[in-house]
């Protein structure tokens, strides 16, 4: 009988690599953006349900630029992560200080951004966890805005739903599909615990050979 594995269980012992290395092993090979995205506040694992945001770039003023981003940071949940979706640009920052105050506000545990954050320092300091292309002192009025929120977005070609979930750390982003969210889990949870097998073995001195012919992990 499948064992019940809850976020924190989740938070306390797995990683993206090995979440990866399950979702591998259930034929979905392309779960993690293949783009680097930096750990800017919060090395330790971030894991929640993807709460999804659409930028857009602007050259232009418009009424109300903050609405959309401000409507979907008062609509997180606990345990959602922001996921800003801006095909990489670095035109503005897309989050900073404020948001992170007021994501967390509503239970928000971190977010990723596929473009540019500023206040990292203030960041650093509330410990929210962010995850960004890089950084830049540019506000992003009349230069990026989210123009829906709520709906499947992509990052360097991996999806990301509503409610799916993500793991992210200093190996990189992975996105967990929520069809397939209990076996992945289940997998990766049981090959935590077989790696902890293999560690064993080889620290009491079994040659790297030996150990996968007996456990075939690695």
């Amino acid at each position: 009988m499948a064992m019940d594995i809850s976020i924190e269980m989740m938070r306390s012992a797995l990683y993206s690599a090995v979440v990866c290395d399950a979702l591998d092993s259930l034929g979905l090979r392309n779960q993690s953006p293949r783009v680097q995205l930096a750990a800017y506040s919060g090395e330790s694992l971030l894991v929640g349900r993807s709460m999804t945001t659409l930028w857009t770039d602007m050259d232009h003023e418009v009424a109300n630029p903050y609405e959309l981003e401000l409507q979907a940071v008062d609509s997180c949940q606990a345990d959602d992560v922001m996921i800003c979706a801006a095909n990489g640009s670095m035109n503005s920052a897309l989050w900073g200080e404020l948001l992170s105050t007021a994501s967390r506000n509503t239970g928000c545990v971190g977010a990723i951004i596929d473009g540019a954050v500023r206040d990292v320092a203030k960041i650093r300091e509330m410990a929210f966890p962010v995850f960004a292309r890089g950084t830049s002192p540019y506000d992003s009025q009349n230069r990026q805005r989210v123009v829906d929120f709520g709906i499947p977005v992509e990052i360097a070609g991996v999806r990301f739903c509503p409610g799916d979930l993500v793991f992210a750390d200093l190996d990189g982003i992975v996105v967990v599909p929520r069809e397939v969210e209990g076996e992945a889990i289940q997998r990766a949870w049981a090959k935590v615990h077989q790696e902890n097998q293999v560690r064993d073995a080889i620290q009491a001195g079994m040659r790297a050979t030996t150990a996968y012919e007996q456990f075939g992990i690695l």
